[in-house]
């Protein structure tokens, strides 16, 4: 895995984040929540244009896949069952002096040491042997299996009939209704079910901003074909839609490589595992995932559950357990990818800076920003006003009123949220009906006619 970092810091992205309103700390008034952030309007809006792109992708854009939206809380067989109850875990380290506890992988990682072959006991001896302390400097116990399964309780009853767990990952929500959909919709395999939802993870050390979290949100598609397939070249196929994907949403090419995952670093249920990485500031690290997890949780969760979970072959005139391949993207990391990679900070001489998001206009929260010139004009304030309600509805919604400050503040204002477009009413506009257009990218303006402005937008 390379190593590359972004030349720029974390911290100002954060900054701009919280600034204008696209991400804030959980609970901060009460000092936040380690792993757990907030979405501001700017944010929701944005993740709102990755969802929709992501269906019309990968749902709407085909004719092999069904989109479901399964319950959080779900019987917790099927945890056992999947093998989350035993296998869903990290590698820990205590400090044995003040007892906090650590992600043993990542303190390795920190010294430049790559434990993703090591098991847990060649772990605790890379500690010993490379004489590795705890961030505070003090000796650290063994590494040891620490179960990232957030549990609570369903019902009235406090004993162990009423455990329960926030799901860690949304993809057994989809091997749950698997029976359903087959039996409702009779689909011929290959088929796909996807789905966007929240999951949660108990964090050792949650970091880096929204990249690793305590509640996140995912996309994923279980794929089932049949165990006779070419499941490599489906596999395969999958693996390169994941980065067209990326790239149609903003993801610069050259920021995203391929990694596969060793052999004793993949999950329990799979095969084979490959990763689209992405360049973030604090090193390069996983964005999207593919898994091949074979027939590995139809046939646990037909044991455990007792029920029949085959696909009837018409062809062959048979019974079979389909196999499944699991292309899944972190929706917050996604997020993040999509900012680092817009996040500009120029320099424009005479001590002059300006920061800009260079989104692309299908993911920017707004197409354009309209102001007046001078809000103390009532005849510029509505026409300023007409302009911005007719393109309102023209851009379903993504258009903002701005009027704060003079015209060169609601300009870096809007770089800095990455809006493609600033339309200014001026004092030409009341005598030719034609409006200032300025564009974030180069900054250039030019005049438009009002009655254009839709058709340019679009």
């Amino acid at each position: 895995m390379s190593k590359q970092t972004r030349n720029f810091p974390l911290d100002a992205l954060v900054s701009l984040a919280k600034q204008r309103g696209f991400i804030y700390q959980g609970s901060e008034i009460y000092g936040g929540i380690a792993g757990m952030f907030d979405y501001g309007p700017l944010g929701t809006l944005l993740k709102r244009n990755i969802v929709d792109a992501w269906v019309n992708y990968f749902v709407h854009g085909r004719e092999d896949m069904f989109l479901i939206d399964s319950a959080i809380l779900m019987n917790k067989k099927v945890w056992e069952a999947a093998g989350h109850v035993e296998e869903f875990v990290d590698p820990l380290v205590d400090d044995l002096k003040t007892n906090k506890r650590y992600r043993a992988d990542h303190l390795l990682e920190d010294k430049g040491i790559d434990p993703s072959k090591m098991t847990i006991d060649q772990m605790t001896q890379a500690f010993v042997d490379n004489k590795i302390l705890s961030p505070e400097g003090n000796p650290v116990g063994p590494v040891r299996k620490f179960n990232m399964m957030l549990e609570t309780k369903v019902g009235a009853m406090e004993d162990s009939s009423a455990i329960s767990y926030l799901r860690p990952e949304t993809a057994q929500g989809i091997f749950v209704n698997y029976k359903n959909i087959v039996d409702s919709f009779a689909p011929k395999l290959p088929f796909g079910i996807a789905q966007i939802g929240k999951a949660f993870r108990n964090e050792i050390t949650p970091r880096d901003f929204i990249f690793r979290l305590r509640e996140l949100e995912q996309m994923e598609i279980e794929y089932f074909i049949n165990p006779n397939a070419d499941w490599l070249a489906i596999f395969n196929t999958l693996f390169e839609e994941q980065k067209k994907f990326l790239e149609s949403v903003g993801v610069k090419a050259d920021s995203v490589h391929a990694y596969e995952h060793p052999d004793e670093a993949r999950s329990h249920y799979s095969k084979k595992t490959l990763d689209w990485e992405f360049d973030y500031p604090f090193g390069t690290k996983e964005l999207t995932g593919i898994a091949y997890r074979t027939n590995y949780d139809l046939t646990k969760h037909a044991e455990f559950s007792k029920t029949k979970l085959t696909y009837f072959d018409l062809e062959t005139n048979e019974h079979i357990v389909p196999h499944v391949i699991e292309p899944t993207f972190g929706l917050d990391r996604l997020v993040l990818a999509l900012l680092v990679d817009a996040y500009e900070e120029q320099d424009l001489g005479e001590g002059n800076t300006r920061t800009v998001l260079h989104l692309q206009k299908n993911m920017a929260p707004y197409l354009c920003a309209v102001s007046p010139l001078l809000k103390n004009n009532p005849e510029m304030v509505e026409k300023a006003q007409a302009v911005y309600k007719t393109l309102k509805v023209a851009t379903k919604g993504r258009t903002i009123w701005e009027d704060n400050s003079n015209i060169g503040k609601r300009y870096r204002r809007q770089d800095e949220i990455g809006t493609p477009y600033c339309i200014v009413v001026d004092h030409q506009t009341l005598e030719d009906n034609t409006v200032t257009v300025r564009d974030r990218d180069t900054m250039a303006q030019e005049r438009v006619a009002i009655d254009e402005l839709k058709n340019y937008i679009a």
